[in-house]
């Protein structure tokens, strides 16, 4: 067992609440899980999603065309950060959202060298604003920010504990991977991210952690290398 150095957290905004907008219980929950590992002293940076606020693929009957609707989803990403940065900062770590949309009154710009200045310095930091571009989902911010910030690993959150052949709230005879390949994953058309975000991680061997949030202390223990969810690597 290897206790990670550095690790990117994803999450989805639908961890937020079950519907729109937030859910203030499983808010402080979240939190609370950042703060454990933070507490640990692991460095760890979040990329959170906006799907409890806007989505492009729930919205194609809005009239909105791709870019405008991919940019009010970027938008969301910081209200889900800013919401985020609150609960954990009242828990007593030091935090910082960082955005690849200039936004001066709620976030400072996203530059590298200042996230790692952050990240050395013992600060949370929040991803938002996706990457700054349209036809981009927050998967491949993800992938792209754990490659830039030189993460060890990518913590996918998610509602099942695992990588299954098949989805496990429908077919009772699902099975369960303990860890795949990136071929296996493309062979055998498992859903794990998207595929830009995939390509990345399998160009890099970045290794994904996909594991079920909602299991309490399943985050700390994936962050401290512990066996929990499926393991995607080379």
């Amino acid at each position: 067992m290897t206790t990670y150095k550095r690790v990117l957290l994803k999450i989805s905004g639908e961890a937020l609440a079950d519907g729109f907008g937030f859910d203030y219980e499983k808010l402080h929950a979240i939190a609370s899980q950042i703060f454990s590992v933070w507490e640990k002293g692991i460095q760890i940076i979040i990329v959170i999603g906006a799907g409890n606020i806007w989505r492009y693929r729930d919205t194609t009957e809005s009239g909105i065309e791709r870019t405008a609707s991919d940019a009010m989803g970027m938008l969301a990403t910081i209200m889900n950060a800013v919401a985020l940065q609150s609960a954990i900062e009242k828990l007593g770590a030091v935090t910082r959202v960082c955005s690849a949309i200039n936004v001066p009154q709620l976030a400072e710009p996203y530059l590298r060298r200042r996230a790692e200045r952050h990240l050395e310095k013992k600060r949370i930091v929040i991803c938002a604003g996706g990457t700054g571009n349209p036809y981009f989902t927050t998967d491949s911010a993800a992938a792209l920010r754990a490659l830039e910030l030189e993460c060890n690993v990518i913590l996918k959150a998610s509602n099942v504990d695992g990588i299954y052949d098949k989805d496990p709230n429908k077919f009772k005879n699902a099975k369960k991977y303990e860890s795949v390949t990136f071929q296996q994953v493309i062979e055998q058309n498992l859903k794990v991210m998207d595929q830009s975000a995939f390509s990345l991680c399998r160009e890099q061997n970045l290794p994904i952690v996909v594991f079920n949030f909602a299991k309490k202390g399943a985050l700390l223990d994936a962050a401290l290398g512990k066996k929990v969810g499926t393991v995607v690597k080379d």
